[in-house]
């Protein structure tokens, strides 16, 4: 009898599981069956916003409508001139002038870069108890910071902080970069590196992102994937780290080693990071010839940047150079290849009662700001951050007062003045 049981139960299963429609399914076609389908031509065109190859701000060709995102370094002292006093002007006045461009910014602040002053606030390094190092790295004079110190530790907490409070909804910020070291990018490569000195102690990084997962709730945060080393990092002595809700960036994409150190370093974030942050990074500057070829349609090294880009599930690129080397319709095309798409397959409306449409996110990212579905101005409750690569759903507006000729938008509150998310539909 007990052997019978089995053999029912698991024919019961069998059969529902090889069924077209699984229990709790309904098939769209009944569902929507006496909803009428809207023909839909559209096309997405252009490089989409948070998304493709960055130029830097003081680029001369950056006002061009060929690409959506701007970087620029950013100095802790050009904000801080004395203890508790924040002048955020020039960051301002930053923002405003991308936002000009219908652009959005990629800003990473720095404390470190080869023979310059380091960037810690003077009110600081006056301090008895703060010793700046200097010394050589890529041969020029460059001062690094003491972080022994308990002002400097508190001040960059409070820093980013009283940041996320200002700019964590700015419409004109897409995302922010952080770290430590030479450029924030998380290593001392070349120059004296002593940490819990002229790089903090992985205690101090520790609590610094714990921190950064309450501050930043709107905009996405990426740090280098140089962190992965456990002689900078910490998240190899606490993994619990690697739960939180940051993204990573790779300064030396496209490089010839890549499949090995910079691989290890994706994969020890996890291959689904793309999933909760974006990821990002700069094209390699180990050689003229990577600038010059890593958007070389038959691709550099044995890989090709738009292979690469699905594989990382990648949504941006610094490629201040590119202008030199390539033409705008290559550097759109290989924009293009990043983040999401939406393509809509279907869309229907109900006198009465509203519209359903059928959507699809064809592009290797998701889209890392809350963006709606729209009919006639009213969004759908779906955010179309929970959708993934190669993921459709169908997305339920209720209005009764739905018109003969619904206009069907995707709308999102990041976007600053001359964006707009398309989408592809053609039926």
């Amino acid at each position: 009898m007990k052997a019978l049981k089995a053999i029912l139960l698991i024919t019961l299963l069998a059969l529902q599981c090889c069924a077209p429609n699984p229990v709790g399914a309904e098939d769209p076609d009944k569902l929507y069956s006496d909803y009428q389908r809207v023909e839909l031509h559209s096309k997405s065109e252009g490089v989409r916003p948070f998304t493709g190859i960055v130029l830097w701000a003081e680029n001369s060709r950056a006002s061009t409508e060929n690409i959506q995102l701007e970087f620029s370094y950013m100095l802790y002292n050009d904000v801080c001139k004395a203890k508790d006093q924040y002048d955020w002007t020039v960051v301002d006045r930053l923002l405003d002038q991308i936002a000009s461009h219908g652009h959005q910014a990629v800003l990473r602040f720095r404390y470190t870069y080869p023979g310059y002053k380091c960037a810690v606030p003077d009110y600081i390094k006056a301090l008895p108890d703060y010793e700046a190092t200097n010394s050589k790295s890529e041969g020029r004079n460059t001062e690094f910071p003491d972080w022994r110190n308990s002002e400097l530790q508190r001040f960059h907490k409070e820093f980013h902080r009283l940041f996320a409070e200002r700019y964590d909804n700015d419409p004109r910020l897409a995302y922010l970069q952080t770290g430590f070291g030479l450029w924030a990018e998380y290593h001392i490569y070349d120059g004296p590196f002593i940490i819990g000195r002229t790089f903090p102690s992985k205690d101090f990084q520790t609590e610094f992102f714990q921190a950064m997962e309450g501050w930043f709730i709107h905009t996405p945060w990426m740090i280098s994937i140089d962190a992965a080393d456990g002689k900078y990092g910490p998240f190899r002595q606490h993994p619990e780290l690697l739960d939180g809700r940051f993204g990573n960036f790779d300064d030396s994409f496209m490089c010839e080693d890549h499949d090995g150190y910079n691989f290890r370093s994706w994969q020890f974030f996890g291959e689904e990071r793309y999933k909760r942050a974006p990821l990002g990074g700069e094209f390699s500057y180990y050689s003229t010839s990577d600038q010059k070829h890593c958007l070389d349609p038959e691709g550099m090294h044995g890989r090709v940047f738009e292979d690469e880009v699905a594989k990382f599930h990648m949504s941006l690129i610094i490629g201040n150079d590119q202008p030199r080397y390539k033409d705008w319709d290559r550097i759109v095309e290989a924009s293009r290849s990043m983040g999401y798409n939406f393509a809509v397959l279907d869309f229907r409306v109900k006198k009465g009662t509203g519209s359903a449409v059928l959507i699809k996110n064809t592009g290797v990212a998701p889209i890392y700001h809350d963006a709606f579905v729209c009919v006639d101005g009213k969004r759908g409750a779906f955010n179309l951050i929970n959708l993934m690569p190669g993921e459709e759903k169908w997305i339920e507006i209720k209005d009764a007062s739905v018109s003969a000729s619904p206009e069907l938008t995707i709308a999102c509150d990041r976007l600053v003045p001359g964006q707009v998310i398309g989408y592809d539909a053609d039926f």
